[in-house]
């Protein structure tokens, strides 16, 4: 059965709601592994904190993975100060500027504690240090702080130290619908994560061994999926991501997915782009077809590392990348729809 856009966008939105910044995936991983079991798959972590659902195939002979990173950019904690204000630095493609001011989740050890990422009063002169980022700079996080107004003593008790990662807060991450569009922060990549699991749903036996990877660490080297792909044998990987929508690409929003010859790391594979060409065209789902440059994916980073033999990338225009993000819910099940047909083997 198709899936709905309301369903579709619910999904979404409780993936949004789990906090996953690289390294501190353990939200995500709960909330996915009951997910998987409510579906009736059988999935695990494997030692790199990747959550995987194996389906086998009629052809036990092949294996495809695909991939959809489950982590979220954000930052993480370099200092502690003493009056309780906090210094931090990017995790993955994150800029201050793109949240500003406002409330962000500082997961500790033990507790949550919420703070205000904070980049200083506007009523000042050239003698105060913020005069410049409204005139001169954006924002960096060097100029940024987050105001806790907690003691040293109780960052302690909830475990905030550096290397505690940064979060959008989660009542600033609730996802609002235009229309047809999906609008989020962290969309990138939590609606291909839900992708994933409409395939585990609905695909009952596909034509080769599939793995559905909800891989960890992405947004920080794709370690996830390097360790994954170093240790199973797969013949393809198909990495699920969005596409950033900018005036230097051919691409238009809305509902048409897109699929990538090249990225920032390299060539994808035209052998299993050519089979997911044809798999489109016999099904009438439409696709673009582009490269672009300022961008990697699972797919791109293992083939580059000789992990596979074959990769390719299949994505949705997205808007507002790394920031708070807008893609048409059409293109998410485009997706499905492709990669169920081709996982079915449908051009075969």
């Amino acid at each position: 059965m198709p899936i709905s856009f309301d369903r579709l966008f619910a999904t979404i939105t409780e993936l949004v709601l789990c906090h996953s910044p690289s390294g501190a995936e353990a939200e995500i991983d709960c909330w996915l592994l009951q997910k998987f079991q409510q579906i009736g798959r059988e999935a695990y972590l494997d030692a790199a904190g990747n959550c995987v659902a194996k389906i086998a195939g009629r052809d036990s002979s092949r294996s495809i993975a695909i991939t959809a990173h489950k982590d979220e950019i954000g930052g993480i904690v370099k200092t502690i100060k003493d009056n309780g204000n906090l210094e931090v630095r990017r995790l993955g493609g994150a800029f201050p500027w793109v949240y500003g001011e406002g409330v962000v989740d500082l997961l500790g050890d033990r507790q949550t504690i919420s703070g205000i990422l904070s980049f200083g009063s506007r009523h000042v002169s050239h003698e105060s240090p913020q005069k410049s980022l409204q005139e001169d700079q954006p924002v960096k996080w060097e100029d940024a702080w987050v105001e806790t107004k907690c003691t040293a003593e109780e960052l302690e008790a909830a475990g905030v130290r550096p290397g505690t990662r940064m979060v959008v807060g989660k009542h600033r991450k609730h996802p609002f619908r235009l229309k047809d569009y999906i609008a989020s922060y962290t969309l990138d990549n939590k609606a291909s994560v839900a992708i994933l699991l409409a395939l585990a749903e609905q695909i009952q036996q596909p034509a080769f061994d599939l793995y559905l990877v909800a891989s960890s660490k992405e947004e920080v080297g794709a370690i996830g999926a390097l360790y994954f792909s170093q240790r199973q044998l797969l013949d393809g990987l198909i990495a699920l991501e969005i596409c950033p929508l900018s005036a230097e690409y051919p691409i238009e929003a809305g509902p048409v997915p897109v699929l990538l010859s090249q990225d920032g790391y390299g060539l994808y594979d035209e052998d299993l782009n050519a089979e997911l060409r044809q798999v489109a065209a016999a099904q009438n789902i439409p696709l673009q077809l582009a490269t672009i440059s300022g961008f990697g994916s699972d797919g791109s980073i293992a083939m580059k590392n000789g992990h596979v033999p074959k990769a390719a990338c299949l994505s949705f225009p997205t808007q507002n990348t790394h920031g708070y993000e807008i893609a048409h819910l059409g293109a998410i099940i485009h997706c499905i729809e492709l990669l169920k047909a081709f996982c079915k083997g449908a051009n075969r």
